[in-house]
């Protein structure tokens, strides 16, 4: 969302909070995945040796979750070489099936068809405990989703994400339980973790990932690990991809994506923060052949308030670098007959996100600033804020964002 505000946010909270109320009617309290009592070791001596063991987790993850995005898009690139719909969706799903049907040859088990819940469920439960297994199935499942989605199936990424990360987590568990016998390992715990991975380092939702996956295990204990699994993930597939796997193919196509949510601190400058002091303050009766003639403007754009009396009557924005080759001319106006009535007057302490409504709604070439909250006079003028000043502050604003080469 562009904002994030009380107005955005509630009817977020109201539709999400009556949905949960509702599918809880129908499916009950239960979490998606049933989950066994885990037996950590994060309380004991012993946990800083498994929680590295989970940060080693997440490196796997951000690597598998990288050769997601670009395998994926890589194999949309291939099949957008055969220009039959039909024969490309065709060709993609024959190799998708050739994939199932040599597991269910080797091991008597599709595994990677579908949404690939029943593995996962298995894997929690304790029924697949086998290394090389677990990671040929990650290997299938990645190559799987590829291939469906490249060439051109509906589906998402979601559930093959977690697919892959449980069992790219049970793989490490399995290996690192027989390594370290002693920790007490959960291999159950390490698919957890790599499914929280998984899908925030392919997505970049960081919170999402660690929300989601607690809310469908329920399982407590496992949030510190999730958390810090989850946060190595996404820091190395950002290093390798820049780009998360909703992202890629926009950018492909040249579309700016931000990659965050800034507060414009821009808006909430006063005016006397903004406002150009460089001005000119002159009475309306002077003459513009002899305002023209001035030596200390040396052909620079020069800003010009123009009163009559005390009462602010108009403005220019005059570029004084006309004035060569009409030394000798004279028009005979005065600064008077050439002002500009489209101006608006702000006050110094002005928000600037009023001010630059007040400018385009009243389809005014620039305000007047004038100090403290009375009746603006001309004795009064500090500086004028033009469009131009408004995209220079902007562009100051935005500079803490942005890196030298002006990518965030």
């Amino acid at each position: 969302m562009p904002e994030v505000s009380v107005r955005t946010f509630l009817p977020v909270a109201l539709a999400t909070g009556t949905a949960t109320f509702i599918a809880r009617l129908y499916f009950g309290l239960e979490p998606a995945f049933q989950m066994p009592v885990l037996e950590t070791s994060f309380h004991q001596r012993t946990s800083f040796t498994a929680l590295l063991l989970f940060g080693l987790l997440g490196v796997l993850a951000g690597l598998a979750a990288t050769a997601f995005i670009k395998g994926l898009h890589w194999v949309e690139g291939a099949f957008d070489r055969i220009r039959n719909p039909y024969f490309r969706h065709a060709t993609g799903m024959l190799l998708v099936g050739l994939i199932i049907y040599g597991l269910f040859r080797a091991f008597g088990h599709y595994y990677v068809e579908g949404v690939g819940c029943a593995a996962v469920q298995d894997l929690l439960l304790g029924g697949l405990r086998t290394a090389p297994l677990l990671t040929l199935l990650f290997a299938c499942k990645l190559a799987a989703t590829c291939l469906s989605l490249g060439s051109g199936s509906s589906g998402g990424i979601f559930s093959p994400s977690l697919f892959m990360g449980a069992t790219l987590g049970g793989a490490l568990g399995t290996f690192a339980q027989t390594l370290f016998p002693w920790l007490k390992l959960s291999v159950p715990g390490f698919a957890i973790v790599g499914m929280a991975a998984m899908v925030g380092g392919g997505t970049g939702a960081a919170m999402t990932a660690v929300t989601m996956i607690f809310e469908m295990t329920r399982d407590y204990d496992i949030l510190m690990p999730m958390i810090i699994a989850v946060a190595i993930s996404i820091g190395v597939r950002r290093v390798l991809s820049h780009e998360n796997i909703y992202t890629i193919k926009l950018v492909g196509w040249r579309h700016f994506i931000p990659k965050a949510l800034h507060a414009n601190m821009f808006l909430v400058h006063q005016a006397r923060d903004v406002m150009d002091k460089d001005i000119v303050l002159l009475q309306a009766t002077t003459s513009f052949d002899t305002f023209l003639r001035q030596p200390e403007h040396k052909g620079k754009i020069r800003h010009v308030v123009v009163a009559r009396d005390e009462r602010i009557v108009g403005v220019l924005r005059v570029n004084t670098g006309i004035r060569r080759g009409l030394e000798r001319a004279y028009t005979g106006v005065t600064l008077g007959d050439v002002a500009s009535r489209d101006f608006t007057i702000a006050h110094e302490g002005d928000v600037m996100f009023g001010v630059i409504g007040r400018i385009w709604h009243r389809g005014a070439m620039m305000a007047v600033v004038v100090r403290g909250n009375g009746a603006p006079s001309a004795s009064d003028v500090l500086g004028v804020i033009t469009k131009e000043h408004v995209a220079d502050s902007v562009a100051l604003s935005v500079r803490p964002y942005t890196s030298v080469d002006g990518k965030q």
